[in-house]
């Protein structure tokens, strides 16, 4: 099976998301499940008709077994890769190998977590903990603060340009009603907020919310037949260099610079292509890296793309337009919200904040401390 052979393969059908921000009385499992009947229900099929699930949770160590127990499923494949925050888009890459190859015919990606309301922390265990307890690190805003060290004193970024992603992020939450920190929010009030972790401030850091989403995904042929608008398959590529940020080859340089190289070859599109660009944006340094090493601007130059809302509304780059991890949504891992923030695009469905013929987004997914890093590209059938 060739690499560019998987390119519109399968296609999104279903898309959902529950519990968005506050959802108290509900457990992670129970916004799952209901994301997941919300995202079966829309394509159109019946929860008996999918039988196969990718799952990766914060709160259960075998997911897929529990996924498939709470929904009552009995899957011909399943698959429960957990590389952090960028499971999801993997698991798109996995789904549609699957689909493909006839182990499935319906595959639901789906997450769930109640964090906020269980009275989570931003606290994260994604760092082998002997390497790093002497020196008492609070992960994993201790090892982005290390990174944004480093890129400052490489290439001369600014917390005014950290400042800029955050004002942009808050931008096109104030266009979505569904995101959780909405209102106004000045540079002044960004770079007083409270520090976290040197240079990281409060506003720096991406929210603590409850949230769940799923995804259907079925073979291209078989989508024209389902009720919803589908959202293809494009492309994916993962990479992996470290999971402990002191084994990081380079701070400044993350493995992005090779997963979405892999997922622009597979779908046979390049940076002008792109009409929405989706960053896991759990901290602010995180978009400019990530910026970067997708080759959307040269390395070094990812603070100075940034500034003048560039990424904002009105910009030039259209980019985390649900309004990010930053101030729309995110419950542990947010790759999936990504997700559905593409597909809402692309089907024209993101009201105030909709882009004017998108037919092309990249998702990018990045897991424990800048470690596992993983790109999708979604698109609509014009771009087949």
């Amino acid at each position: 099976m060739s690499m560019d052979s998987m390119r519109g393969k399968s296609a999104i059908v279903g898309m959902a998301t529950a519990g968005v921000g506050e959802a108290p009385g509900f457990s992670a499992m129970e916004l799952l499940g209901q994301a997941a009947v919300k995202a079966v229900n829309e394509a159109g099929l019946k929860m008996q008709d999918i039988d196969g699930v990718f799952a990766a949770t914060s709160s259960h160590a075998f997911p897929t077994m529990s996924v498939v127990e709470y929904l009552g499923l009995k899957p011909r494949f399943f698959d429960g890769t957990n590389v952090g925050g960028s499971s999801f888009e993997m698991h798109l890459l996995q789904a549609t190998l699957a689909l493909e190859a006839g182990l499935c015919d319906a595959a639901l990606i789906c997450y769930g977590s109640n964090q906020r309301t269980a009275g989570g922390r931003l606290v994260s265990m994604s760092e082998p903990q002997w390497h790093e307890t002497p020196y008492k690190p609070r992960h994993p805003i201790t090892a982005y603060g290390l990174a944004t060290s480093r890129h400052m004193a490489e290439f001369g970024t600014t917390r005014e340009d950290l400042a800029d992603v955050a004002l942009a992020a808050r931008g096109w939450a104030n266009l979505n009603p569904e995101a959780f920190a909405r209102g106004p929010l000045s540079k002044d009030e960004v770079l007083s907020a409270r520090m976290i972790s040197d240079p990281l401030t409060k506003s720096d850091c991406c929210l603590v919310t409850d949230g769940a989403a799923a995804c259907v995904l079925v073979r291209a042929d078989r989508a024209k037949d389902l009720p919803g608008k589908p959202v293809y398959f494009m492309g994916a590529g993962g990479a992996n260099y470290h999971r402990s940020i002191v084994a990081m080859p380079d701070l400044t340089t993350t493995a992005a610079a090779e997963s979405g190289p892999r997922a622009m070859e597979m779908a046979g599109v390049s940076q002008k292509d792109i009409d929405v660009v989706m960053l896991y944006d759990a901290f602010t340094i995180n978009t400019i890296l990530f910026l970067e090493d997708l080759g959307f601007c040269p390395k070094g130059e990812g603070g100075r793309f940034v500034r003048d809302g560039r990424i904002a509304p009105g910009g030039e780059l259209a980019v985390n337009t649900n309004g990010g991890g930053l101030s729309c949504v995110h419950p542990g891992m947010y790759g999936l919200f990504l997700i559905a923030e593409a597909v809402a695009q692309i089907r024209g469905e993101a009201g105030e904040r909709q882009q004017d013929n998108c037919n092309i987004a990249l998702c990018h997914g990045n897991g424990g401390t800048l470690s596992s890093q993983c790109t999708a590209i979604l698109g609509s059938e014009a771009a087949l």
